[in-house]
């Protein structure tokens, strides 16, 4: 009987911030301009790479992909949630909620991969230079680039197809801005335990395993450059790479929080400030990033602006 008389929701609301209208605007108009610096930022960064034959390298090959992932990881969340913002369609179905989860962790996925390849691929390039080349071929990348998003997606349809497969019953309101593995787990009036526990072992190995390539590339990048006899020859093997090194630290220090823990119940606030961090904040500052310590990305956009 019981069984009978439960409701299948198939519609939920997103709650957003709370606050006053004031408060609702301000941060409307924040993100709404977040959103665009971080489009243009990235659409820049494309465009940069791809009519810049110079730029034709494996490093801006992977900074390419980067920047693509950057544009859509924001789009797939940041409209719904200004449109929450403005108190109009906050709620949203089962499906699209299930569709926008899955493309969320698929970006964030592919992007740990991404980030790991680069920091091999500087690895190759400080560490083997005379074989870096041979080494690090454009099919090379091109595949090593292809593994990363093709990887990306397929580990997400694991969850993915646990999730769909939830009843939810009772209170339909999501308390974030967006839809993601934590929601679905609260809200569920069925066991989750699987969902938990297959979501848990899949954070660890991608984001713990992603981030011991990265380590592991560094320790090795450092203890080359160290070796470099001059000090005008370390700070130009260290440029290469320092870029690369602060999206790194940006990236993993707001998001192995969100993702390497035990329970989606107790922290549910705090995800929702640090999921700020992760899908606005680090897309925005990427671009600049590059743009601003990457000395080849500054002489060709200086080239570009001044006609030369």
């Amino acid at each position: 009987m019981g069984k009978q008389n439960e409701t299948t929701v198939m519609e939920f609301i997103l709650l957003g911030f709370p606050g006053s209208l004031y408060l609702k605007v301000s941060i409307f108009i924040l993100f709404l301009l977040m959103y665009i610096l971080t489009v243009i930022g990235n659409v820049a960064i494309v465009a940069l790479v791809m009519t810049n034959h110079h730029l034709h390298t494996p490093m801006y090959f992977f900074l390419c992909n980067l920047s693509f992932l950057e544009i859509w990881y924001t789009t797939t969340s940041i409209p719904k949630t200004l449109a929450i913002f403005l108190g109009k369609s906050r709620t949203i179905s089962f499906h699209s909620c299930l569709v926008q989860m899955y493309f969320i962790f698929s970006f964030g996925c592919t992007e740990y991969f991404l980030l790991a390849v680069m920091a091999y691929d500087r690895y190759l390039a400080i560490c083997y230079p005379l074989h870096y080349s041979s080494i690090m071929s454009n099919t090379v990348s091109i595949q090593l680039a292809i593994a990363c998003w093709v990887c990306g997606f397929l580990v997400i349809s694991i969850p993915a197809s646990l999730i769909s497969r939830l009843s939810f019953c009772g209170p339909n309101v999501i308390n974030h801005f967006l839809c993601n593995i934590d929601s679905w787990i609260i809200l569920s009036c069925t066991d989750t335990h699987t969902v938990e526990t297959t979501a848990f072992i899949i954070s660890v190995i991608v984001i713990l395993g992603s981030c011991i390539i990265t380590l592991l590339s560094y320790i090795y990048i450092i203890s080359t450059i160290l070796r470099i006899p001059s000090a005008k020859g370390q700070q130009k093997a260290f440029s290469t790479c320092s870029s690369h090194l602060a999206v790194v630290i940006i990236w993993y220090g707001s998001t192995i929080f969100l993702f390497v823990k035990p329970s989606a119940r107790s922290s549910l606030e705090l995800t929702k400030i640090v999921t700020i961090l992760n899908t606005i904040v680090t897309p925005l500052l990427n671009p600049f990033i590059y743009a601003l310590r990457n000395r080849e990305v500054k002489e060709t956009l200086y080239n570009v602006f001044h006609g030369t």
